[in-house]
């Protein structure tokens, strides 16, 4: 989920630097969105205990 959030968050950088307000302000919410759900999902199981499968 974090990868996703660091993609959108340097696609909105550079669209930034470039001068595209639109794509970058899009890019910025899907990456703050991300972030947000992340951390939300982080906490449900930090609290309850699952852990992600080990390859």
């Amino acid at each position: 989920m974090f990868n996703w959030v660091l993609t959108f968050l340097i696609i909105a950088l550079i669209a930034g630097v470039l001068g595209f307000s639109g794509i970058a302000g899009t890019a910025t919410q899907i990456a703050w969105i991300s972030f947000v759900v992340g951390i939300i999902m982080a906490i449900i199981f930090f609290i309850t205990g699952k852990r992600t499968p080990s390859p």
